[in-house]
């Protein structure tokens, strides 16, 4: 799959260059602004690394400007790795965060999404909706119906965001058929979440951006947060079930857009 648009091109990474250079924007995010850490991480080449990498596609975000001799043309990447990939990795990888029986005891095709992240320079322009609907256009070709992943909130004190743990429990947790469980057995995981009054501005306010689009689109998120202090991070396990999404939602998504 392929679209450009201008000087921004939504492809599946195909080079050695291509890996090197999403793995250079996820040190340049995770790392040096988020403040992760990990035992593949390359800090003399500023790459940053995993062992899921090689099981994974990579969907990049180019700008056809940049070269890509000095490894800076990807400006925006969703990691993705289907069943039959994760069999040959020994697992998804947020199964190290997560129970994911109820996913993996399904007969349903998953894509687990993983080290999503877009250059600073591109946040706040077109960059993150070509992404988007670039997604969107692999999960219809493939013929996905579930997408899950983990997305992060700063810092691992969960109590910081309480509010937002707790809205997300009361009003966004799984259906049962869906409803993965952390391995995180804190009791301090989603805080306060027996107070049903949280405001949703109040809430919504402090949510990280990716976490609010999903929910737009009718995403749910697993029982529990987790702690991940290797990269310095509170996570919740984002769900989203296709087949449940009405026309509005669709239409929000945009899958099928280019397929």
């Amino acid at each position: 799959m392929k679209r450009n648009d201008g000087h921004l091109e939504i492809r599946l990474a195909q080079t050695t260059a291509d890996i090197k250079s999403a793995q250079r924007l996820r040190y340049q995010v995770f790392v040096q602004e988020m403040g992760a850490a990990g035992e593949m991480v390359d800090h003399a080449a500023g790459l940053e690394i995993d062992r899921f990498d090689a099981h994974c596609e990579h969907l990049i975000l180019v700008d056809t400007r940049r070269d890509s001799a000095d490894l800076g043309h990807v400006v925006g990447v969703y990691r993705m790795l289907d069943r039959d990939a994760a069999n040959k990795a020994g697992g998804f990888y947020s199964q190290a965060e997560y129970d994911l029986s109820p996913l993996i005891d399904s007969s349903r095709s998953l894509l687990e999404l993983g080290r999503s992240c877009v250059h600073p320079d591109y946040r706040n322009g077109m960059g993150l909706y070509r992404l988007w609907h670039g997604l969107g256009a692999y999960v219809s070709a493939h013929r996905i119906d579930v997408l899950f992943g983990v997305a992060s909130f700063p810092g691992v004190r969960p109590k910081d965001h309480g509010d937002a743990l707790a809205y997300l429990h009361n009003h966004h947790l799984a259906p049962v058929d869906l409803r993965v469980c952390s391995r995180d057995a804190s009791s301090e995981n989603f805080p306060t979440h027996e107070n049903f009054s949280i405001p949703r501005a109040g809430a919504m306010a402090t949510m990280p951006a990716l976490i609010k689009a999903y929910l737009r689109i009718g995403g749910y998120v697993g029982d529990g947060a987790f702690v991940d202090h290797a990269f310095n991070t509170t996570d919740v396990c984002l769900i989203l079930d296709l087949n449940r999404m009405d026309e509005k939602q669709r239409r929000r998504y945009g899958g099928g857009d280019d397929a």
